[in-house]
């Protein structure tokens, strides 16, 4: 029976499943990342983080050189996405504590690019995001039950369309996608719903592409600052407080238009997963067992 070493992690509650595969000798594929982040057969998880060099994994390619780490990430469905704000945060979080990278700035690959990340040995974590980007998409409209909102699409690089409410609740339970202008996100798209609190400062709710809604988004908060800014006519730099129900981010606009993010990452357990184990799985999804080794945690605050 195949055995797989993980370890947990959140990120301001936006919950992870890391799998150490620093050869690059796993291949996972969509059957198996869903089984892995199964909430009641699996270990439970809004995603997978896969932690491989990047001259081991062929998708790297392109950073072979620029940064020693390749985060792989992918949705609990198991469909691939750019990019991970939360998950990147823990990635480095797992990298520092695992001895395999200094505590420090140094870079993670990822689909949507190489970002600066800063680690220190505890504390908080900081994550150049990059710059966003504003695509031309026409006029974008979210629906939920018989309320409508225009959207701005934000790339961070994942898609997002941003709505702003006037009370949380309007966004509905969250479990089925919103209904977002046909044909504008052929490749799907993150749905953020937003309360302005005051002055720099936001709350917000999120309905993931190929997860449904997520305790905390990192790329969404960032594309949520972008548009209140823009709405707020906020010149750059400028942070903005973005409440999530799993916690704070603080995120910032700086003078060179990049998004920095700075928030939480926190390792609760590690173990092993025993591939093909009998669980009693009766709604299709591959059975498997956990064993969980040891618990702890490793955190920072905002």
């Amino acid at each position: 029976m195949e055995r797989i070493a993980f370890v947990k992690g959140h990120g301001t509650e936006n919950d992870f499943v890391l799998i150490p595969d620093l050869d690059g000798a796993l291949d996972l594929d969509a059957a198996t990342v869903a089984a892995l982040c199964h909430r009641r057969a699996g270990i439970g998880g809004d995603g997978i983080l896969r932690v491989v060099r990047t001259d081991a994994e062929p998708d790297a390619a392109p950073y072979r050189g620029a940064a020693e780490w390749f985060m792989d990430y992918r949705n609990a469905d198991g469909s691939v996405a750019q990019m991970c704000g939360n998950g990147i945060r823990v990635f480095a979080r797992y990298l520092v504590d695992a001895g395999h990278q200094a505590p420090g700035q140094f870079l993670v690959a990822t689909r949507g690019g190489v970002r600066t990340v800063t680690c220190g040995a505890t504390g908080d974590v900081t994550v150049d995001m990059g710059p966003y980007a504003l695509p031309d998409l026409g006029a974008i409209n979210v629906t939920v039950g018989s309320r409508t909102w225009p959207a701005l699409a934000v790339r961070m690089p994942n898609p997002h369309a941003v709505v702003f409410v006037e009370d949380l609740a309007e966004a509905g339970d969250l479990l089925t996608p919103p209904q977002v202008t046909p044909g504008a996100f052929p490749d799907g798209v993150n749905v953020e719903f937003v309360l302005v609190r005051g002055p720099r400062h936001v709350a917000m709710r999120v309905h993931e592409r190929g997860v449904g809604e997520t305790q905390a988004c990192g790329t969404g908060a960032c594309a949520v600052m972008v548009a209140s800014a823009r709405r707020a006519g906020a010149g750059a730099p400028t942070t903005y407080r973005v409440e999530q129900p799993g916690g704070p981010l603080l995120i910032t606009l700086t003078a060179d238009g990049n998004v920095e993010m700075t928030g939480p990452a926190v390792l609760v357990a590690e173990g092993t997963w025993l591939l093909g184990a009998e669980f009693g799985s009766s709604d299709g999804v591959d059975p498997c067992h956990a064993e969980v080794v040891s618990t702890g945690a490793t955190t920072g605050t905002v």
